[in-house]
């Protein structure tokens, strides 16, 4: 019953998803997708309520502000509150409203709110390990451009005698945010495909180390 209930619900929101403006390519349905795809396995081997983490992943993002405007902070809760207005429109059950709200509300980094509930620990822990490994690289590089950052310090390309800037440079945002990410993870299964993740892009930063 679960199963086919959430199924329909997933079709309703992929439509609604389509009409809801996008900050950046980063952010785009595929992110979702990928999202929702990972918070359905770290819930099953967590144990979470599908019923909440389903709808929380697939509407994290529906109201998404770039990276540099000055109500980003406000994004997440902006999506929890249109997610809702969502829910309620397909009839979704209304037990779930509170659980769904907060766990779209404390994904964010930005936001800065505590994550109070297992699901609400999966959707951000799920959207958190979206910016590591090969897609994290991809989606570093996607919003840098976008924010024109240089990719890299000609002087110091790897932050061995500064502090980072990612406003400047797209491989400072490794040190300063990325690499950070899987230590701030909140499940056991999280933090094991963070770390493998995370491998990933420091072998990506020795090749590059070796070709320039």
């Amino acid at each position: 019953m679960l199963l086919t209930f959430l199924i329909e619900f997933e079709q309703k929101s992929r439509v609604f998803l389509q009409t809801q403006e996008e900050a950046d390519v980063a952010h785009d349905i595929s992110h979702i997708l990928r999202v929702v795809k990972t918070a359905k396995q770290l819930a099953e081997a967590e144990k979470a309520d599908l019923a909440v983490v389903v709808p929380a992943a697939w509407l994290h993002d529906c109201v998404s502000l770039p990276k540099n405007h000055p109500n980003r902070h406000l994004a997440s809760r902006m999506a929890a509150d249109k997610a809702i207005e969502f829910l309620v429109s397909i009839n979704y059950p209304s037990e779930y409203y509170k659980a769904i709200h907060h766990a779209i509300c404390s994904h964010s980094f930005s936001a800065n709110i505590s994550t109070d509930t297992l699901e609400a620990k999966i959707v951000q822990d799920a959207d958190r390990l979206d910016a590591l490994g090969a897609v994290g690289i991809a989606r570093c590089m996607q919003v840098s451009g976008a924010l024109n950052r240089t990719l890299y310090s000609f002087y110091d390309p790897f932050c061995e005698q500064r502090e980072p800037n990612d406003a400047l440079y797209s491989i400072d945002h490794f040190y300063n945010k990325l690499f950070h990410i899987v230590d701030r993870l909140n499940t056991p299964s999280a933090q094991l495909e963070g770390r493998r993740r995370e491998r990933v892009m420091r072998t990506f930063l020795e090749q590059l180390a070796y070709e320039i």
